[in-house]
């Protein structure tokens, strides 16, 4: 039988309760959304007592499904000033299953003065003091895995996290340990750090398993379901070999790929960062770099990587897109093993690579170091750690240090700095960016693969919409969105596949009425939050200026936009 716990930091109490009946048809994202809706006031300061942190499994976490063990987090975003969710894989959400935990709800605030950790395992759960105050997520996973062994999952937060900044995520482990599995977005890990909290470390030691309403039944139709992830040409065969990289030669190609602060969507060294060379490197160089990688245990499509450096060490794992391409080329950095080393030390702060990337480029933008200078670049991000004014400005985020250097370029939506799609060159992701109750995250309704014309704004708002509302279902069942490739025609599949987990049941029609039904509730925390249809916008220099090459801007009408919520 699955349960809440409910930590509250400021009566440093801890209490295990039933699920609720309303809650017991919500995982994941929808699950987050409805607790902080009823939970917290959305006008509540995001760094203040009264918020809370929502840890969340996906309906489908901890089956034999190929990747469907998806971490969710959940609350009041410091940078957007509205409701948030950012997912991960890694090994946390199975772990929390086999305890038959279905999420822990994390309230108040320390009044200790010291950082603590919740320690979850069969027996129970206990705060204990951290005693790791200022260490990198690496050293601080290392420690943990020494004190409790290497089955435990940790989710935790670097020094960024601990001082509020609000580029900060929060990252739990793959299954080799790695703790680069971030649920990035958002500055949730400002959240986490504020409540005095330093991580969560869940042992699921002889915890007693998930239990099956009906196992061969699934069993049965689970082997179906990997036949489709196989035979897909795109989780069969692209992910494994490229993984996400090999959206960098897509989005060079559609003049996307953001370049330069996003003042051009083609890089002239795309070829030297693209997917086909970072698996010919990874290739060449051997030794502890591998070109296919499972994020979770029992994942098929293996889109992950380690990358090694050229004496086969390993530097860092993963190098996603998004780094690739807010890290290399909206920098102006052209060097894979450059990227990859700016890449361990944003994961070993606990900053979003994504939010650092763009606010180094606008820093780049106005001056302060030149495009593609990768050492200034880290020193520059080292400051984070330096404490320096610097440092804090540009571990704030985008918004803040474009502000601050009187940037009137700023690549960011409702607080968030965008992901690495142009929207004057794909117009579709531009309005999930506008529309999403997310901000400016490509996570929440990608139209990047979309067989449509991208420059034109006629069909992105239904397109939009369409894969905002599968965002929704995919985040809330725990499955990583890549799988919808195989699935998004068999979703009746993946119905029965969850009535035979846990009892449930449903159609595809239910499925996706609950996914339309969540984003309505995060709109509606958001409108009483104060961020309503005027928020709904992309930055007006994108409106007004060309991306090179293809001579677009963003035109897809406001009214327009506004259709989304219909």
């Amino acid at each position: 039988m699955s349960k809440i716990l409910r930590v509250n930091l400021t009566e440093n109490k801890i209490t295990s309760e039933p699920v609720p009946e309303k809650y017991l048809k919500l995982g994941g994202r929808a699950l987050t959304a409805q607790v902080l809706t009823d939970e917290i006031d959305p006008a509540c300061e995001p760094l203040g007592r009264h918020n809370k942190l929502v840890i969340a499994t996906g309906l489908l976490s901890g089956s034999y499904l190929s990747s469907s063990s998806r971490l969710s987090i959940g609350g009041k975003s410091p940078l957007t000033g509205g409701i948030k969710e950012a997912n991960a894989g890694g090994t946390a959400a199975t772990a929390l299953s086999k305890l038959g935990i279905k999420m822990i709800i994390i309230e108040g605030e320390s009044k200790t003065g010291y950082s603590q950790y919740l320690y979850v395992n069969k027996d129970g759960a206990e705060l204990r003091p951290a005693e790791m105050a200022g260490l990198g997520v690496y050293h601080s996973a290392k420690l943990f895995f020494e004190r409790y062994g290497e089955k435990v999952s940790p989710i935790l937060i670097g020094p960024a996290g601990e001082k509020g900044y609000y580029s900060a995520g929060i990252t739990n482990t793959d299954p080799q340990g790695r703790p680069s599995r971030f649920c990035g977005r958002g500055g949730l890990g400002a959240v986490m750090g504020v409540k005095g909290l330093k991580a969560v470390i869940i042992d699921p030691a002889d915890a007693p398993g998930v239990e099956y309403q009906d196992r061969p039944a699934f069993q049965e139709l689970n082997k179906e379901m990997a036949k489709m992830l196989k035979e897909n040409p795109v989780t069969g065969e692209g992910y494994p070999k490229y993984g996400t990289a090999a959206m960098a030669t897509r989005t060079n190609a559609l003049h996307a790929l953001p370049t330069r602060n996003f003042s051009e969507g083609s890089f002239e060294y795309a070829d030297k960062i693209d997917g086909e060379y970072l698996y010919k490197t990874i290739k060449a160089r051997g030794g502890e770099g591998s070109t296919t990688h499972a994020c979770m245990t029992g994942c098929m499509i293996r889109c992950s990587n380690v990358y090694a450096d050229s004496d086969g060490k390993e530097v860092v794992a993963p190098i996603e897109y998004e780094t690739i391409g807010l890290l290399g080329a909206n920098c102006g950095i052209g060097n894979l093993d450059d990227i990859a080393r700016l890449n361990y030390l944003c994961n070993d702060l606990g900053v979003d690579t994504i939010e650092i990337g763009v606010a180094v480029g606008v820093a780049m933008d106005q001056g302060v170091i030149p495009f593609g200078d990768a050492e200034a670049a880290y020193d520059l991000i080292s400051e984070i750690a330096d404490d320096t004014i610097m440092g804090k400005v540009l571990a704030q985020g985008a918004l803040i240090t474009g502000k601050v250097l009187g940037s009137r370029r700023i690549p960011v939506v409702k607080g968030q700095a965008m992901a690495a799609y142009d929207p004057r060159g794909i117009k579709g992701l531009g309005v999930t960016y506008a529309t999403s109750p997310m901000g400016a995250d490509h996570t929440a309704g990608s139209t990047a693969r979309a067989q449509v014309e991208h420059t034109d704004p006629g069909p992105q708002v239904e397109l939009s919409k369409k894969m905002q509302a599968f965002s929704m279902f995919a985040d809330s069942m725990g499955l990583c969105l890549f799988v919808l490739a195989a699935f998004a025609p068999h979703l009746d599949k993946l119905a029965k596949l969850l009535e035979y987990y846990s009892g449930i049941k449903s159609s595809e029609q239910e499925l996706l009425a609950g996914a339309a039904a969540a984003l309505k509730t995060e709109r509606e925390f958001n409108l009483r939050a104060g961020i309503g249809p005027a928020h709904d916008r992309i930055p007006e220099f994108m409106t007004e200026e060309p991306i090179p090459g293809i001579d677009s801007v963003f035109d897809v009408p406001h009214e327009e936009l506004q259709k989304i919520a219909e």
